[in-house]
């Protein structure tokens, strides 16, 4: 039906172009003199240009974007080159052109527009440039350009929709941070261990089957061939260097603060030689074991990419959930915005089945806790739980010792 209603109106518009051609002749041939024949020859090109330009097909243009990269961090400035090519040299009196950006980009502050009129005249070739300032977290998809057309009388509009697929990746923004293990002093909770991060191999107390981050020296040859499968030898570990880190979902106001600091404890983690495990609930379950190097630094950073503030279950509860799976005796780090007494009271669970317990209570520049969370923070912390507060624009501070005795 659209199709349709576009044609009878194309078709209009050209039959009211030759009434005014026959119009301003026939008022040239009764009326005579030299304004009259004027005013007819003065309009005659616009309305052939009008009518050539109904007969003008936009299939002959090419559109193409160019990105510099596809990998960025969050608040990077993006350059992208849009260039046209076409085959004639039919003159256009102007081209309207837009690249359709998704509802994130074009939030985004734009000081040069994605939306840009040319006037191409006769040019085979013809380029712009827009730049995308602070590009937010997030995978981005480009689908398209829009192409629009017309005549200087207003009479004869084009458009048309070309396909044109990209993609750039938008990495968190992150912190270098200088991580310390914590380990647990009795009677004082947890305080920054400034030894080498190591796995402690030394001694064997068994055997179990072979799981994901496991390094090729721990396989257990003789009870891998018993069994018909690969087993590891199993350590007694005084100390884990092992961290997983569990990350609150839930919508906030600093959770982009959230993902930016835990992007930055993930890779201060494994930048120091230990392994990491990460788990979110968000839309969906994300579940990451604990493993090493720089092939688990970009799977946890491409997910942080992409995350979103939507739980719906309270960091607690996920806690209580999750916290069954995890069969390791591990530090503990959680990173959340918000602090409340269940929270406090399933970390402590958490720890004491578990491992050492950290939490990281993420703020906004130069705020402070509240009374509630000040009481909140004395609880945890007569429970062996060491809470760190971070204030947005300073993650470096979360192993120094000032934090350690917040």
């Amino acid at each position: 039906m659209e199709k349709r209603w576009l044609l009878v109106k194309k078709v209009w518009k050209f039959i009211l172009l030759l009434i005014l051609i026959l119009l301003t002749f026939s008022y040239a041939m009764f009326q005579g003199g030299f304004v009259s024949w004027f005013l007819f020859y003065s309009f005659l090109p616009f309305a052939i240009y009008c009518m050539a330009l109904s007969f003008y097909s936009l299939n002959e243009l090419e559109v193409s974007r160019i990105l510099p990269k596809i990998d960025f961090n969050a608040g990077e400035v993006l350059q992208v080159t849009v260039k046209v090519k076409r085959s004639n040299v039919f003159p256009l009196f102007f081209l309207l052109i837009e690249d359709n950006l998704d509802e994130p980009l074009k939030l985004a502050q734009q000081r040069k527009k994605a939306k840009v009129l040319i006037l191409p005249g006769v040019r085979k070739e013809f380029s712009f440039e827009y730049l995308i300032h602070d590009l937010p977290r997030g995978e981005h998809f480009f689908h398209s350009f829009t192409l629009k057309i017309g005549d200087p009388l207003g009479l004869f509009e084009k458009e048309k929709t070309f396909a044109a697929e990209g993609r750039i990746i938008v990495y968190p923004a992150y912190s270098e941070l200088l991580y310390q293990p914590f380990e647990n002093q009795y009677d004082q909770g947890l305080t920054a261990s400034r030894e080498r991060v190591q796995r402690d191999t030394s001694m064997a107390i068994g055997v179990r089957e072979y799981q994901p981050g496991d390094r090729f020296s721990w396989i257990n040859w003789k009870a891998s061939a018993k069994r018909n499968e690969i087993m590891t030898k199993e350590f007694e570990q005084r100390q884990s260097h092992d961290v997983f880190v569990l990350m609150d979902c839930i919508p906030d106001k600093r959770f982009e603060t959230v993902v930016s600091f835990t992007a930055s404890l993930v890779r201060a983690v494994l930048k120091k030689g230990a392994q990491t495990g990460l788990l979110t609930c968000s839309n969906d379950r994300a579940y990451f074991p604990i493993s090493g190097g720089e092939p688990q630094l970009r799977q946890l950073f491409y997910h942080l990419a992409k995350i979103e503030a939507k739980s719906l279950r309270p960091f607690e509860k996920v806690i209580e959930t999750e916290g069954l799976f995890i069969q390791q005796t591990i530090s503990f780090m959680l990173v959340t915005a918000q602090l409340t007494k269940p929270l406090i009271d399933k970390a402590s669970f958490l720890g004491q089945r578990k491992g050492s317990i950290a939490l990281f209570l993420i703020k906004g520049p130069k705020e402070s806790p509240t009374e509630n969370e000040r009481s909140l923070m004395a609880i945890a912390n007569a429970r062996g739980i060491r809470i760190v507060l971070i204030n947005e624009g300073n993650h470096r501070a979360a192993f120094s010792e000032v934090s350690l005795r917040l």
